[in-house]
């Protein structure tokens, strides 16, 4: 029966070393907070799991701090803790602005940042940001921690490194040197999924120089860099050879929401418009 909650059980956890107890003790469980994609999977008879980890109330996970010159975001901050914070706004602009583009009001008051990496899908608007943030995950269970680049969180399409004992706490985004860029090309500007999405940094030019750093969701089975497009626009080359380069790493398919050609002229297109204003500014 869609919809049906009978044969499930839910734990609730007082803190997060209770949570990892419990992923020992019953697992396995599968972690719930916000609920924005759960609870649709729920409803459509989609969700094997039967036992649930109720993490919404921890409150450690919810922390916004800089830690020397890394910032951390813990995994239960909402996507409107996170536009609302003035440490983001500063440090990872483009963070919040990918926030501010995920479903309406209500989604952004429930979904959380941890659910949208844990959640895996190509098209999460945060991913391409933390990707081109060079972000860690930072995961934890009863036997200690781990601390996961982005690039190397996810091993396919909706597929993680993630342990059945494992829960992801906190994510860190090293101090970001040149102009951050974000663009989500959808139906709608919000309350939309993405076809193509894209998260950029200019890099430095001069003493101590940085590379553009550039990263796309929905093009591949998982949120991706581009480090040979990268390369090409650090060695000088005009934005018309960047793009063949780009056209040659990306992957996309057809499905419900575009076409694969579509979404490789758009991509080549955001990637212009990112150099464009990037010369400019």
């Amino acid at each position: 029966m869609l919809g049906s909650v009978a044969n499930r059980r839910l734990f609730e956890p007082r803190s997060l070393r209770d949570a990892l107890r419990m992923l020992d003790a019953e697992g396995p469980l599968v972690p719930m907070a916000g609920c924005t994609d759960l609870y649709v999977a729920l409803n459509f008879g989609t969700l094997d799991g039967t036992k649930f980890l109720n993490l919404w109330e921890l409150a450690e996970l919810r922390r916004i701090a800089v830690r020397g010159d890394v910032l951390s975001i813990g995994a239960l901050c909402t996507y409107t803790a996170i536009i609302e914070s003035r440490v983001v706004q500063a440090r990872v602009p483009m963070l919040a602005a990918a926030s501010r583009q995920i479903g309406g009001v209500q989604i952004q008051n429930r979904g959380t940042i941890g659910g949208n990496i844990a959640n895996a899908s190509p098209a999460g608007d945060t991913l391409p940001v933390l990707a081109a943030a060079d972000a860690i995950v930072v995961v934890k269970s009863s036997a200690g921690e781990r601390r996961i680049p982005l690039t190397e969180f996810y091993a396919g399409y909706r597929k993680t490194v993630l342990a059945a004992n494992e829960l992801i706490v906190s994510v860190e985004i090293p101090r970001i040197q040149g102009r951050q860029w974000f663009r989500k090309v959808g139906t709608r500007a919000a309350q939309s999924i993405s076809k193509v999405v894209m998260a950029a940094v200019s890099g430095t030019r001069g003493k101590g120089q940085a590379a553009p750093r550039i990263a796309l969701g929905s093009v591949a089975p998982t949120v991706i860099r581009l480090p040979l497009t990268e390369a090409a626009l650090a060695s000088g080359a005009s934005i018309t050879d960047a793009q063949r380069v780009l056209l040659d790493e990306i992957a996309p398919i057809d499905d419900v929401r575009s076409t694969a050609e579509y979404r490789r002229r758009v991509a080549a297109n955001l990637l212009a418009g990112f150099w464009s204003e990037r010369r400019r500014g």
